[in-house]
């Protein structure tokens, strides 16, 4: 570590409230494409993208263009008090990617948009109780940590959490609920425990669910259960809500993730890679259902013109990526797929959302993950983990195959020496 890095390092850790974790002293200063620099001008293979915001890659001239244009007409007017057109112009591309009739509301960060999922959700149905699964990441803030259960330590020390919720086991198959058949034997838990010994079903306004969770460890549900989810919850009235913060905007190798689940929710919660890296969420839901009235939901700066100007080229640019996203995926994955370790238990994901879960004695081997971020990012690889641990690799969706390769098997070799 260089005097730069060390000093660096040091005054954060003496200005900044330190409730985050970092996994290794990375500092950035520049980035262009898939690659980034510290500040000694050692180069990285980014296989994190800001945790998947950075879908287009660093410096990209067109989101710089687009910004720059929009600076010089007007950095920010509330968009809750007055109008602006390209609010209308991302709205309107938002909703074309629906197989209903949309409407948008706004966010600046993932948490926000649940948040304002929650309200929509009981305010539209009159209903109050939110149910979620156990192992998600839904944000930090309190009505959204009410659902976010990765970690312990996340939840510890700030209840009582939002009142009228109750977490249910996700269709993962480690859980021992997950029987021969996932998704009928938590269906059946759902409807014949939770429905009859917790909450009366029409109490309950909707379930909010990541179609994959992320945070958690990659973890991919099984191809019928959102279906067949959203099959009973209709039976009562009640609302899907699928927080597609990370899963969203091609990161799958589809617009959204619930494209691969033949599942149509009723309200998504975005943020992320909507604004390539300035502060941007959206609510997109049912046109019946976005009728809060006037006054009772607002921000100051949901709909930055800055942050919308950026969508607009995303929005643009991302569907012409999908097919490469799930090829470059599919190379990576059966990249890490041919690793030889004892430790490496599973190779899972969708896309470019991709999780390595590493195990020993059939336990979390956490401090394998930590060994392996850290060696590959010495080695010139910028990886983070996620669950207990798995190697979580998102890089920019327009990541280079040779690139991509390149970082894999410097990941894989680094199981390999566990």
């Amino acid at each position: 570590m260089t005097d730069k890095i060390f000093q660096i390092i040091k005054d954060d850790q003496e200005y900044l409230m330190q409730s985050f974790r970092r996994w290794y002293p990375f500092i950035i200063d520049h980035g262009s494409g898939s690659l980034v620099y510290d500040v000694d001008g050692k180069e990285y293979i980014d296989f994190n993208a800001g945790i998947g915001v950075i879908a287009l890659g660093h410096g990209n001239t067109k989101i710089i263009d687009a910004v720059k244009a929009q600076m010089e007409k007007f950095f920010h007017y509330s968009l809750t008090d007055f109008y602006y057109e390209i609010a209308v112009d991302v709205a309107k591309k938002l909703s074309s990617f629906m197989p209903y009739s949309a409407k948008v509301f706004y966010t600046n960060s993932g948490t926000e948009s649940v948040e304002a999922a929650i309200k929509i959700a009981r305010g539209h149905t009159g209903r109050q109780w939110i149910i979620g699964f156990i192992n998600s990441f839904h944000g930090r803030t309190l009505g959204s940590l009410a659902f976010t259960s990765s970690k312990a330590i996340q939840r510890k020390s700030f209840s009582p959490l939002l009142p009228s919720t109750y977490l249910v086991p996700y269709p993962d198959k480690r859980d021992p609920l997950c029987k021969e058949d996932c998704t009928e034997s938590l269906l059946a838990f759902i409807e014949d425990w939770i429905f009859k010994k917790i909450v009366d079903p029409t109490e309950v306004a909707a379930f909010i669910a990541e179609p994959i969770q992320g945070e958690g460890g990659v973890i991919v549900p099984p191809k019928d259960f959102f279906y067949k989810l959203n099959s009973l919850l209709k039976k009562y009235g009640i609302l899907l809500i699928l927080d597609e913060v990370q899963t969203g905007i091609g990161r799958t190798g589809k617009m959204f993730a619930f494209e691969h689940f033949n599942v149509v929710p009723d309200i998504i919660c975005l943020a992320k890679a909507l604004g390539g890296g300035i502060p941007l969420g959206a609510v997109i839901g049912r046109k019946e259902i976005m009728d809060l009235p006037p006054g009772s939901h607002a921000n100051t700066f949901g709909g930055n013109p800055l942050a919308l100007a950026a969508s607009k080229v995303i929005l643009d640019e991302v569907p012409k990526l999908l097919d490469h996203v799930s090829s470059v995926g599919k190379e990576i994955m059966e990249e890490l797929e041919s690793t030889k370790s004892p430790y490496l238990y599973e190779v899972r994901g969708l896309g470019l959302l991709i999780g390595a879960e590493l195990r020993k004695d059939n336990r979390p081997f956490s401090e394998g993950l930590e060994k392996v971020l850290y060696n590959s990012f010495r080695r010139g690889v910028l990886a983070i983990g996620a669950g207990e641990s798995v190697v979580r690799i998102e890089p920019p969706l327009t990541i280079e195959e040779e690139l991509a390769i390149k970082g894999t098997k410097i990941i894989k070799e680094e199981i390999e020496k566990l």
